[in-house]
């Protein structure tokens, strides 16, 4: 059996970060009575989706798919006195995002050309940074930098000498680098954004989103002698 004295610190991280990229998640739905045109409907109204953006220097694959669903939709009936379902037909619901570094008048143009598309979209605004794993790296260090300040004073105090590292555990968890200064999905005619009227229409956007706050802990095993 080793004879080895070992003393287990958790360290944690907390970084603050500047956002510098704007995320537009945007989402289609639509219902329709066959499968086969459910689906050609939702292919439709994405491609017109990219239509649009590339018209502000996106390429058609800069719109990403976050998640794709068709499921059946019911309505229900009174036969008799009695109430039954029949189906009416079959929803998508398509959610995508597009990223691009942050800039205000692109932003208001982008959001201005969503909200008087033919597809109406739902959209939500959100900023996220260009290098989240540079981000999580420091975030990291910074925990790791943390236990061994608390592992120094904790030897100290008790007369023993801090030696090598045995062990470092971390989560492994996706950290989520994202400011949401809105939380819910916008309607195309709930945007409240003042509209400014030219060669090129768009939204009077004024925003600076704040920074994002994240934090993590490690756990750092060490010999002590």
């Amino acid at each position: 059996m080793s004879n080895m004295r070992t003393i287990r610190v958790t360290g944690k991280g907390r970084l603050k970060v500047k956002p510098d990229t704007t995320r537009i998640t945007i989402s289609l739905e639509g219902t329709w009575p066959e499968y086969g045109e459910t689906l050609r409907h939702s292919s439709q109204d994405t491609e017109r989706l990219k239509d649009i953006l590339s018209a502000f220097g996106f390429e058609r694959s800069d719109l990403k798919t976050l998640n794709f669903n068709v499921e059946t939709e019911y309505e229900s009936y009174k036969d008799k006195g009695t109430y039954k379902q029949r189906l009416i037909g079959y929803r998508f619901t398509h959610m995508m995002k597009v990223e691009f570094p942050s800039d205000n008048d692109r932003l208001g143009k982008v959001l201005y050309a969503l909200a008087n598309c033919p597809v109406k979209p739902e959209f939500r605004l959100s900023y996220t940074v260009s290098d989240p794993e540079a981000a999580k790296n420091d975030l990291l260090g910074k925990a790791v930098t943390d236990a061994k300040e608390e592992a120094s004073v904790l030897t100290q105090a008790a007369g023993v000498t801090l030696k090598d590292i045995q062990s470092i555990d971390y989560s492994w968890g996706e950290i989520d680098f994202e400011y949401r200064p809105m939380n819910r999905m916008l309607m195309a005619d709930e945007c409240l954004a003042r509209p400014m009227l030219g060669e090129s229409a768009g939204y009077d956007m004024d925003i600076e989103p704040d920074d994002i706050e994240v934090s993590d802990t490690v756990t750092v095993l060490w010999e002590i002698g």
